[in-house]
């Protein structure tokens, strides 16, 4: 039986990727497993978003790792798209999340992912916002500087 909701291909169709715009995604784990409350397993979800930014493939402009989810704030790079883009990160923190756990083959995402792209007239930094007040709101910290697994560029 299929995990994946019905509505799942509606979320695809109109989907586009374009060089140089900004998206927020969301990708969740599977079966909303807290993976992410061992720091050793967020600091691998950290690395692999790095890692796309290093190759140029994104430029991040926020990020947080929630215990069972993450968002993602992003601008595109030229000659990739955004589902390859998580296709690699997903595939990549699985194999290294499972790999550190000792558990093969063991799904850690959710199939598919959310993503919305910012227009011009939305304000970037308020969605950065947003993201890294996540914990906030969750009731992991009291502070946003407590909490380990979030990064936003104008720091």
């Amino acid at each position: 039986m299929s995990t994946e909701r019905p509505h799942g291909r509606n979320l695809r169709a109109g989907r586009v990727s374009l060089p140089g715009n900004a998206y927020h995604v969301i990708f969740r784990t599977f079966r909303g497993r807290p993976f992410f409350r061992d720091l050793r397993m967020g600091r691998i979800v950290v690395d692999g978003l790095r890692w796309q930014d290093e190759a140029r493939r994104t430029s991040t402009l926020a990020f947080v790792v929630m215990p069972d989810h993450v968002h993602w704030l992003l601008v595109l790079g030229a000659c990739v798209t955004l589902p390859g883009v998580m296709f690699a990160v997903k595939g990549s923190t699985a194999w290294r999340i499972n790999s550190a756990r000792g558990a093969n083959g063991e799904r850690v995402w959710q199939a598919g992912y959310f993503d919305h792209a910012v227009r011009r007239d939305e304000e970037v930094r308020m969605i950065a916002r947003y993201i890294v007040a996540n914990p906030l709101r969750a009731g992991l910290v009291s502070r946003v500087g407590d909490y380990p697994l979030w990064d936003a560029c104008w720091l």
